[in-house]
């Protein structure tokens, strides 16, 4: 095991390079514990270099929609119309806390993110 700080883009890809090779090693295993000390120097680069911030829970709800194929129309018999929908969407009502809800069973999106809609 010959593992080294992350200074840097080339060090990065190279960890994450090894991780792909060593992703299913078995616990007890000298390549298990090198796959936890990588996950971890990669952790603290992408902490530092790619900062996620907080996630915007209209566009995770845009963005859910988008993905899982689902309209407007989908979400207005969650929501009580499509009208309330584009209203939520377009950011010119906030949801209830049934809404959120609503939207955490359906969606599946978390409930910290969709909170932040309505503050």
């Amino acid at each position: 095991m010959n593992i080294t700080p992350i200074r840097n883009e080339e060090d990065y890809d190279a960890a994450l390079a090894r991780v792909d090779k060593i992703f299913f090693a078995e616990r007890g295993t000298p390549e298990f514990d090198e796959l936890d000390i990588l996950v971890t120097l990669i952790e603290a680069y992408e902490a530092i270099h790619y900062p996620m911030g907080e996630i915007d829970p209209i566009a995770a709800i845009k963005e859910t929609m988008k993905a899982k194929g689902y309209r407007q129309k989908d979400l207005a018999s969650i929501l009580g119309s499509e009208s309330r929908v584009s209203e939520i969407l377009n950011r010119k009502r906030k949801p209830t806390a049934a809404m959120i809800l609503a939207l955490h069973e359906k969606l599946k999106i978390p409930l910290e993110t969709l909170i932040r809609a309505a503050a």
